[in-house]
Parts: structure tokens; C-alpha cells; sequence
């Protein structure tokens, strides 16, 4: 096979692993010249097109719900760094791809093939001066200078933990070690974030981190996903968790079993981004009995529902946090009534539409004046 044969092969399932913002809500993975690239935003804002793609789809662990699980009969295909690195860069100066996330099934274990991934960053970086965007995977089982070494070549690392707890990673990964091999990189990369000059890093900034759940598969719950979640942004700064509603895989263990709502991916999204960026706690959700989210409304309302439509918010006298609680506002929007009101007082709906608010979804929980919005009654 030749290098772009190479290349679709190992990007085929690769739509499977969340990386960066699509600009869709589904993967539009679009093909030049017969190399698949996705369009993605970097935590910056910046629009790329995104390479995704692996060392090698040859893997010797048998996560239960992987298309490259070992074992499973499908063609596969390995660059060496040296290979890869050259094969990207003429992708690159063709502008078919600007950024490049890089996986590895796993080859004689999680060390090894970290080094060829470290490799691979290296020859990219110093070889053949690559300076764009490079979102680097951390193996299981990685040791902690490889883990430190990944850091200073990329502008993202991550370490998928695929489950919230060792209990259900047994169910989808039975070789896999929760805290040894996933958990423990994790806490590395903030530790080094924390103890060693930035300047160290690539560009002179450690790369942020994130890691993936896959939802549904083995009786999780969103309680156990978003309490994970919860402490990894809390004690680890990861920047971001990605939820992938579960697929069966034909030829895989779980192949029978029933794929997981969309919704229930959207709703643990919604969450997640509560807990990181509007000042919700866990305890904040609104979990049903079996520990799951309803589906069919969005946490933040279903919240305000219950606290906020018998005792509604004074946009005027309210503070930062107090703001972030209303549906239909969020951060920039939050900021922008502080800002308006030190000027004026805010009097009526059209003021916070000006202010880019959702006035649809904010009027119910709200006061201007100290009174209701005038046709609040009708929104329900």
C-alpha cells in the first residue's frame, strides 16, 4: 500500500474519537485527494481543517467496544514516525490539512508506543519544522517523562479514561487500569503544569488536556459520568470532556447491544458545561431516580423550573454567578448586563435582546424593575 492508501485506513473509523469542536453537530469529514480531513476549532477559536489519524491500527488490548480491538478481522495498516511525519508535512504544504490529531493502537505495549508517538512529534516539530497545531495521545500505562516530554511537542495532550470509574472499565476495557494507567497521566499533566515554567511547554504554553467517556455501553449512569467529570475539571483543570454516545461495532463483544441516544450525549454536554463554565455543582443536576438526566428537557431549565419560577432574578441587582443560573444567559451575555447596567438600569425584554440574551428563554426566571417581564405567562 502506498502512504494515502495507508493514511484512509487509518483514518477510516476515526470519526469514533471526539477531538477539538466539529463546526457541525455531526462529523463532516470531507475528502481531498483522497484524505480525509474534518473541520474542527481549536480551543483558540481558529478554524482548521483537522487530520485525524493513527500510528497504527494494530492493537493488542481488546477494549470491548473498539473497531481496532485486537483480534478483529479487518485490514490494517502502521506508518514509522519517520513515515508519517513525511506523509503529513506534503499534506500540510498542500493545504489538505493545517492540524493533525495523532493516536496509536497499542504495540508492544502502552511505553513503547508512546515513544513512537513522542518520535513522531519529534521529527514533525524539529525535523521538519512544523509549527502548526498537534494534538498529542497519551497512552496507557505512558511513564512520566514521556508524559512531560508529549508536553512540550503539543498544544493538546489526552488521555481518554473511557469510563468513569474502574468498576465499568472492567465491562468495556478488561485490560485497562483506571488509576494506574489512565487516572495517574492525568494528574502528571497537571502537575506539571503546575510545577514546571511554562516556557517548557510548546510555544512557551503547557498544552491544555482533555480526555473521552464512551456513554452507554455498560449500565453508566450520567451521575457517575458527570461526578468524574466533575472532579477531573476540579482537581486536574482539564480543559474539556468528551462524551461518545456508544455504537456498536460488528465483530466486537458488544456488537449486539443497542446504540445510545444522541440526546443523551447533548445532555451530558449541557452538564458538563455547567459544572465548568456557569458554577454548577453536582448536586445542582436534576438526576432522575436511576441517576440519569431527563432527555427531554435541558439541565439548566429543568433547574430553573424548580428554583427560579416561584423566586425569579433581579437582572439588575443580580451578580455574576446569580446571572449565569438564568436560562437564555450565558458567560459573554452574563458579562454584558453588568457591563450595560453600570451605565443604566436595564428596564424591558428589548434591552436584553440587544445584549445578545435569549429573551424566550430567560423572561420566566427574571425581574426588570422589580417585575415580571409583561408577557412571561405566554412563554410556557
Amino acid at each position: 500500500m502506498n502512504a494515502i492508501d495507508r493514511l484512509n485506513l487509518l483514518t477510516a473509523q476515526m470519526h469514533l474519537e471526539p477531538a477539538e469542536d466539529s463546526l457541525c453537530p455531526k462529523l463532516s469529514p470531507r475528502q481531498r485527494d483522497s484524505v480525509f480531513v474534518s473541520p474542527a476549532v481549536l480551543p483558540n477559536g481558529k478554524r482548521i481543517s483537522l487530520l485525524k489519524t493513527q500510528l497504527t491500527s494494530v492493537c493488542e488490548r481488546n477494549c470491548f467496544y473498539c473497531p481496532f480491538r485486537a483480534g478483529r478481522d479487518f485490514r490494517r495498516a502502521t506508518f514509522s514516525p519517520d513515515e508519517f511525519g513525511q506523509t503529513f508535512i506534503a499534506l500540510h504544504k498542500a493545504h489538505i490539512a493545517e492540524g493533525i490529531f495523532l493516536s496509536s493502537g497499542i504495540i508492544n505495549g502502552g511505553i513503547n508506543t508512546q515513544n513512537n508517538l513522542i518520535d513522531t512529534a519529534e521529527i514533525l516539530r524539529n525535523k521538519l519544522s512544523y509549527k502548526g497545531y498537534l494534538h498529542l495521545k497519551i497512552m496507557p500505562g505512558a511513564e512520566r517523562g514521556q508524559v512531560e516530554r508529549a508536553m512540550q511537542l503539543a498544544d493538546r495532550v489526552s488521555i481518554n479514561l473511557e469510563a468513569p470509574n474502574s468498576q465499568r472499565l472492567q465491562q468495556l476495557a478488561p485490560l485497562k487500569k483506571f488509576t494506574e494507567e489512565l487516572l495517574l497521566p492525568l494528574r502528571w499533566v497537571e502537575e506539571i503544569r503546575q510545577t514546571q515554567p511554562a516556557y517548557h511547554g510548546w510555544n512557551s504554553h503547557w498544552p491544555s488536556s482533555v480526555t473521552q467517556f464512551v456513554v452507554g455501553a455498560v449500565g453508566d449512569t450520567d451521575l457517575e459520568l458527570l461526578s468524574t467529570t466533575q472532579y477531573l475539571y476540579r482537581q486536574y483543570n482539564l480543559k474539556r470532556a468528551y462524551y461518545s454516545a456508544f455504537h456498536p461495532i460488528e465483530d466486537t463483544p458488544l456488537e449486539n447491544l443497542p446504540a445510545t441516544s444522541p440526546m443523551r450525549e447533548a445532555r451530558l454536554y449541557e452538564a458538563s458545561f455547567l459544572i465548568r463554565d456557569y458554577g454548577f455543582d453536582l448536586e445542582d443536576l436534576p438526576f432522575d431516580q436511576t441517576g440519569n438526566l431527563p432527555l427531554n428537557t435541558d439541565p439548566k431549565l429543568a433547574w430553573a423550573r424548580v428554583n427560579l419560577s416561584a423566586h425569579p432574578i433581579d437582572i439588575n441587582h443580580a451578580d455574576r454567578q446569580e446571572l449565569l443560573r438564568i436560562p437564555g444567559i450565558g458567560p459573554k451575555s452574563a458579562n454584558a448586563i453588568i457591563t450595560a447596567r453600570r451605565q443604566n438600569r436595564l428596564h424591558d425584554i428589548q434591552e436584553l435582546r440587544g445584549l445578545g440574551i435569549n429573551a424566550r428563554r430567560a423572561a420566566p426566571f427574571i425581574l426588570l424593575d422589580g417585575r415580571r417581564p409583561a408577557y412571561q405567562a405566554t412563554l410556557w
